[in-house]
């Protein structure tokens, strides 16, 4: 473990401003992270998820997304802080090696691999369903290997055509939601053209049984629901490391993170429960979106929003193989994961990450197909409070690392994080609170899914605890040796 953790000087090594991490190539435009941070934060969740949230808080899902989106916005922050001043491709992975030891660096990166090789297999499969609906000929698991090829395939071929597709994927994203956004605006005060919606209104606000129809209980309940859907958020940090000047990509992206969450959660749920009364039929039915879309008389609606799903879809596989991969790369690189992943190409494609990340994913969807509610519901219980203990660690290293960079290199830090330390810990408060309510939470399965996430957890630090112990071990035995030559 790291006793005296210091940060990397200039020009000593990765993160440095304007280069990339040892192997990698600044491929990323800064297009690309300005859509890749944007996108970010937009995943399938908010499309297929919302309608259950809608169903347990009613409009006051609204206060769920915010005080979800407020905890994000200053984790971001914190994590903003730390990669500004030292951008790397192994991002908060990487800071909580040098603020809180080895160990935690170890635990938290292998904890968050195994998180997105997970979703890789939910992705793929989310994806293999619409395409099958629409092409019945190919089967599912077809679709789920095709869909899965061609992403490793592009991820494999530079991070530049990363970027480019998940620029286009994440700009499908945008414009629909904006788009969603402005035309159920209009529809909810009466304006749009062509349409009269007698659903729509600020009424249905306080009506049926009011903001609160099942009590402020059911906001906490709704937090549970929602706090995967922003799991993303921390991908653009991560990217900067390949990007021409990760410090300005990293601030850019951590200052625009408010608006962000406002406008694509807060402002499309907040259209969803004008359009329709909250407890419609049509929102369990169709889905929140769905049934917003059709209430206005949209034409294929549905086919529509199939389309919209499996662009977030693909653009969620794209992320995680990326994500996955570059954290596997930075393990590699600090000697906690094999060499060979810390290897790139001449393109600076860390190929033997990729291919290792994405052979996981593949053993995933194999076990949704063979054992959907048995070896699969384990590994989706297991890593599912993962996004809260990632963010956690952020917490606790941002509150090392400020010390660190101020003494140390105080010019970087362009970013700082509000109120420090206070809103510092009274986010990790926050966190500690969700996770403690979680494990009350029986009907959604929320303590299983923190007592099996715990599990993996402890055993993460638990290997990594031990390999620290042999390589200690291994130092000391190298200093007696050297000593004995001496003598």
């Amino acid at each position: 473990m790291t006793s005296q953790p210091t940060l990397t000087k200039a020009g000593s090594g990765p993160g440095d401003p304007g280069e990339p991490d040892g192997g990698l190539q600044a491929g990323l435009k800064n297009r690309h992270l300005s859509m890749i941070a944007i996108g970010g934060v937009i995943g399938a969740g908010l499309f297929v998820g919302s309608s259950s949230g809608i169903a347990t808080a009613g409009p006051g899902i609204l206060l769920s997304y915010a005080l979800v989106g407020t905890m994000v916005v200053l984790v971001m922050r914190m994590l903003g802080e730390m990669s500004a001043a030292n951008p790397t491709s192994g991002s908060f992975s990487a800071h909580a090696d040098r603020a809180l030891g080895r160990w935690a660096g170890f635990s938290i990166g292998w904890l968050y691999w195994f998180f997105w090789v997970v979703v890789l297999a939910i992705e793929a499969t989310a994806g293999a369903v619409i395409l099958e609906s629409w092409i019945p000929a190919v089967p599912q698991w077809g679709w789920a290997l095709i869909v899965m090829l061609v992403l490793t395939a592009t991820n494999l071929v530079s991070v530049g055509s990363y970027g480019e597709f998940e620029f286009w994927f994440a700009g499908i994203k945008v414009v629909a939601i904006g788009a969603f956004i402005v035309i159920g605006g209009l529809a909810v005060f009466g304006v749009l053209p062509g349409v009269d919606s007698e659903s729509a209104g600020l009424g249905n606000l306080t009506e049926h049984g009011g903001f609160l129809p099942n009590g402020p209980g059911a906001i906490l309940t709704g937090i549970l629901l929602v706090v995967f859907s922003f799991m993303g958020s921390e991908i653009a940090t991560l990217a900067a490391g390949e990007s021409e000047n990760p410090q300005r990509a990293v601030t850019k992206s951590t200052n625009s993170i408010i608006w962000r969450i406002g406008v694509f959660y807060l402002g499309s749920i907040l259209v969803v429960v004008t359009l329709l009364p909250w407890d419609s039929e049509a929102i369990q039915k169709d889905g929140s979106y769905v049934a917003a879309l059709n209430s206005l008389g949209i034409p294929n609606a549905g086919e529509i929003m199939k389309f919209i799903v499996l662009t977030s879809v693909l653009s969620c596989l794209n992320s995680g193989l990326y994500t996955a991969s570059r954290m596997a790369f930075s393990l590699g690189r600090r000697g906690d994961a094999p060499k060979s992943f810390a290897r790139t190409t001449e393109r600076g494609v860390p190929r033997t990450a990729i291919i290792a990340s994405v052979v996981f994913g593949f053993v995933a969807v194999f076990f949704n197909y063979e054992f959907p509610d048995s070896v699969f519901l384990f590994l989706v219980n297991s890593s599912g409070a993962v996004a809260l203990f990632v963010w956690l660690v952020i917490c606790l290293s941002q509150l090392r690392m400020r010390k660190i960079i101020e003494r140390e290199t105080p010019e970087k830090l362009v970013v700082r994080m509000w109120l420090y330390p206070y809103l510092t810990y009274a986010t990790i408060g926050l966190i500690v609170f969700v996770l403690g309510y979680m494990l009350t939470d029986t009907e959604h399965d929320g303590r299983q899914t923190v007592l099996l996430s715990l599990l993996v957890a402890a055993i993460v630090i638990g290997i990594s605890l031990v390999l620290e112990k042999v390589r200690r071990g291994k130092a000391a035995s190298g200093r007696a040796a050297d000593r004995d030559l001496t003598v």
